[in-house]
């Protein structure tokens, strides 16, 4: 393991409250700087497999299923053709990330990228062969993606975003 490098095996308080917590004002604190800077800063991960190759993220936009509020997530990204392919991997936790089922609620949505602001996308989850296909694409991007899939009972996630007019 290197230096920057996360464990192979799931770290023990991962599932802890203090994590999700930690995890939860993080994010805030990513989108606040995204919006102020319009991109300039908070547009690439740059911890765990992203110190050493820096990793594209956006923000993304999504609608509360139960409570119908706008929320905003920042995630990395991975650039293919048009779309934009996510991916719901919520650090190897056990459960699916909120943004995620919102989405398969609410599939209509927009992000923001640096640079780029309400481009307009529809979500959808990727089929097993499009994953099939995706998934070593991602790991490439970020090494770590591998590491969450490992850690986790639940198959991970691939959303593809298209534009939409």
């Amino acid at each position: 393991m290197g230096r920057f490098s996360l464990p192979d095996e799931k770290p023990g308080g991962l599932d802890s409250p203090v994590t999700a917590k930690v995890m939860k004002y993080g994010a805030k604190a990513q989108v606040a700087v995204f919006r102020l800077t319009g991109g300039r800063v908070g547009s690439t991960w740059r911890i765990g497999a992203g110190f050493r190759k820096p990793v594209p993220t956006l923000l993304l936009e999504h609608r509360g299923r139960k409570s119908g509020r706008l929320f905003t997530t920042p995630l990395l990204y991975l650039s293919s053709g048009e779309d934009v392919v996510i991916v719901g991997s919520q650090g190897g936790l056990p459960q699916h990330p909120q943004w995620y089922r919102n989405l398969l609620a609410h599939p209509e949505t927009r992000i923001h990228l640096k640079g780029r602001r309400d481009v307009l996308v529809t979500a959808r989850v990727a089929d097993p062969a499009e994953r099939a296909d995706l998934w070593p694409r991602l790991v490439e991007l970020y090494a770590d993606f591998a590491k969450y899939q490992a850690w986790t009972d639940r198959e991970i996630p691939v959303v593809v975003l298209s534009p939409r007019p």
